[in-house]
């Protein structure tokens, strides 16, 4: 009889409780906080759960998930370790059910490795070495399948766009300052993502047109990616007779890079990557001697991608005062995907989520997004390729791409802009 009576109040108090709460989504978003990079990340996520929220949620099956972020400081930049540490601790001790993020190839590396061994779903949005994925994945999918990277391409791909934009730099030489045989420097920060595109770029440099750009690098220069002083390495580049400087940096070592380069006014114009110069406060950290600086970025203001580009950075702008890096781009966009997957799925279960992240086509602001057999993101016309940006009359303009020719394809953004050498440059030169 008390059975009964027990039965009876348990019924009673679920149904003063009402309907069933919503459930939660933890989502451990990972970098190193105390730099931009890290911040962005977290900024990206955050509008994109907030935007999910407002919307109801994520539904999954039958019931109805909120997402709640975890804000994960790796402190990647100078410590293996501790990101290794940090995404363990995310996982056991703070209890989240996915990862997002990461940013120093050799600190997400580690951080992977961890979240194969709890099988969790990592959506990598920051770093770039090929080897995270290829060779893993494919070779070892039993243990490395919860693995996507979102954003950048690898660097293979990054080394096919940033060698794109060099070529623009590299005609605008011959053409404006009638240097048949331009000289190019390459300075990249000491990281292993950097690696593979100084290699590539060292040897199409040299190569004979048209596969290569028939000009001659004059050396490789490799500072700290924290290095707060690179005049060294500047003077002896301009001793070497460089034209152009090829740029391969992720790391704080931009700004000192922008800085000491216009102060020095440097004959060679640089162009490639460089994550800094992504920024909006670009100028401004470079005591508005950063102007010409050319880089490789995702967004640029005003030049709609895809109809969700423009929106995304004016929510973006509107939510932090900033312009957007890749990493904001990569969170958001990866926070959508995973509800979409997970929408798609039914279920939260990590091998059902896995298949239905492999099926993704998802447009985002950078463009659109489907994983190859690897889990990384597609690269070329009509999928993600980015955008070539210079600071020209104080403010970032896209300069590529412009009618690039692909077979048949030709792929074009309004408000795209031809390239400009810096007028020392060409006072420097010109014969």
């Amino acid at each position: 009889m008390a059975h009964h009576r027990w039965l009876a109040l348990l019924a009673l108090a679920l149904a003063l409780a009402g309907p069933a709460a919503a459930q939660t989504l933890r989502i451990g978003i990972l970098g190193p906080m105390a730099f931009v990079q890290g911040e962005h990340t977290w900024h990206g996520a955050t509008l994109a759960a907030e935007e999910l929220n407002r919307a109801g949620g994520i539904a999954v099956g039958n019931q109805r998930y909120r997402i709640e972020l975890v804000r994960v400081d790796t402190n990647e930049m100078t410590s293996v370790t501790d990101a290794a540490t940090a995404v363990e601790r995310a996982i056991t001790a703070q209890r989240v059910d996915f990862l997002v993020g990461g940013f120093r190839s050799e600190a997400v590396l580690a951080m992977t490795e961890v979240a194969a061994d709890y099988r969790k779903v990592y959506l990598i949005t920051g770093a770039a070495l090929d080897g995270i994925l290829a060779g893993r994945v494919d070779r070892n999918y039993d243990r490395f399948k919860y693995l996507f990277r979102v954003s950048p391409t690898k660097s293979s791909d990054l080394a096919r766009t940033s060698l794109l934009l060099l070529g623009e730099v590299i005609q605008a030489v011959r053409r404006d300052l009638r240097v048949e045989r331009p000289k190019v420097a390459i300075l990249a920060e000491r990281a292993a993502w950097a690696d593979p595109l100084v290699e590539t770029a060292s040897r199409l440099i040299a190569a004979p047109a048209p596969q290569g750009y028939a000009s001659e690098v004059v050396g490789t220069w490799r500072p700290s990616a924290t290095a707060t002083d690179v005049t060294p390495e500047l003077t002896a580049i301009q001793r070497a007779g460089a034209q152009v400087i090829f740029t391969v940096l992720s790391g704080p070592v931009g700004v000192p890079f922008g800085r000491d380069w216009g102060r020095l006014k440097i004959p060679a114009a640089p162009v490639g990557i460089n994550v800094e110069a992504q920024q909006e406060t670009w100028l401004k950290a470079t005591d508005n001697l950063g102007a010409y600086v050319a880089t490789l970025n995702t967004l640029a203001p005003s030049v709609a991608i895809t109809p969700k580009t423009i929106p995304f950075i004016a929510n973006f702008q509107a939510r932090f005062r900033q312009f957007p890096i890749y990493t904001a781009s990569g969170a958001y966009a990866a926070l959508y995907i995973l509800a979409d997957a997970l929408q798609r799925a039914g279920t939260t279960a990590a091998d059902a989520v896995v298949r239905a992240l492999e099926a993704t086509d998802y447009v985002g602001p950078s463009g659109r997004l489907v994983f190859d057999r690897t889990h990384d993101v597609t690269w070329g016309p009509g999928y993600t390729t980015g955008l070539g940006v210079q600071w020209i009359e104080g403010r970032m303009q896209a300069f590529w791409p412009r009618q690039w020719r692909v077979g048949n394809q030709v792929v074009s953004y309004a408000g795209v802009r031809p390239y400009q050498l810096p007028p020392w440059v060409v006072e420097a030169w010109r014969r």
